[in-house]
């Protein structure tokens, strides 16, 4: 009788966001007034991102680094993602230098194969409004987040920001 002495993998989500370890060069593609919903105005902007997993795998932490935005400025900003093995969700917390000491209420969802759905609830602009984030992963080396508030209740999304990865390094 042959025993295999390799641990089986965890099937309950923890490793969706395993493809994103490494560094990246990043696509921007942002509206001009993201709280306001007609604004039809894009600005686009490249930069960096790294992640590095932590918490044995059930988190990670990614840094995002802007060297010039169009209106001559530079940007930071970092996301944490908790994975809860009891609910198999992940939470998404956000921060950066636009709002300096300021954690953004996190979203929360899932993933189903190479696309992944999260939502909460934001107030931006003085307006609450509603965050979905759509994550797709075409392949090793790229992959796409995209950001969408409703103003009116989930009734209609308006896509604000939209990040294309392709990967730099491991």
């Amino acid at each position: 009788m042959t025993t295999n002495t390799e641990p089986t993998p965890i099937d309950d989500g923890r490793h969706d966001f395993d493809f994103l370890v490494g560094t990246w060069r990043v696509q921007h593609r942002k509206l001009a007034a993201m709280a306001d919903p007609a604004c039809d105005e894009w600005v686009e902007f490249e930069g960096v991102q790294w992640m590095r997993q932590t918490l044995g795998g059930l988190g990670n932490v990614d840094n995002v680094r802007v060297e010039r935005m169009p209106d001559g400025k530079s940007f930071e900003g970092m996301s944490v993602r908790l994975f809860d093995v009891e609910a198999r969700l992940w939470r998404i917390w956000w921060a950066s230098t636009a709002a300096p000491g300021h954690l953004d209420p996190g979203v929360s969802g899932r993933w189903d194969g190479p696309h992944g759905v999260f939502h909460g609830e934001d107030v931006v602009g003085g307006k609450p409004v509603g965050v979905r984030f759509d994550w797709n992963v075409f392949d090793a080396d790229t992959a796409q987040w995209e950001q969408a508030f409703s103003f009116d209740g989930g009734e209609n999304w308006v896509h604000n920001w939209r990040m294309s990865f392709t990967r730099i390094g491991d």
